[in-house]
């Protein structure tokens, strides 16, 4: 079975970005999550990213991860009347590559693996 990748998007009410960072650090992984990222990608908004094992992980994870955020939706701001406070995508990973890690400021010397 293949990987699978679950993606949401947030927007954080104004005031509330250390509560919202702070909860994410908190929250427990589910069975079956191989890594999570949270990136911040504009003054208030912020994007999860999951790698499941596969997606019936997901699926097995749906009522742990709507119970977590339900005890974050007073720090978010509705995106819009159709989505409610996230907007979520996910789907089977079709390309999985990996570079080389350095720090900012760094260089990087080596092979890319292809």
């Amino acid at each position: 079975m293949a990987k699978f990748i679950s993606v949401v998007k947030f927007i954080v009410k104004e005031g509330e970005d250390s509560n919202f960072t702070d909860s994410m650090k908190k929250f427990v992984n589910p069975e079956g999550v191989i890594s999570r990222k949270v990136i911040k990608t504009g003054d208030r908004s912020y994007c999860s990213m999951v790698e499941w094992v596969n997606e019936e992980s997901l699926a097995n994870a749906r009522q742990q991860m709507i119970a977590y955020l339900d005890t974050v939706r007073d720090l978010l701001e509705e995106i819009s009347p159709e989505l409610g406070v996230t907007d979520p995508a996910s789907g089977p990973l079709i390309i999985d590559e990996q570079g080389l890690i350095t720090s900012p400021g760094g260089t990087i010397s080596g092979k890319i693996k292809t």
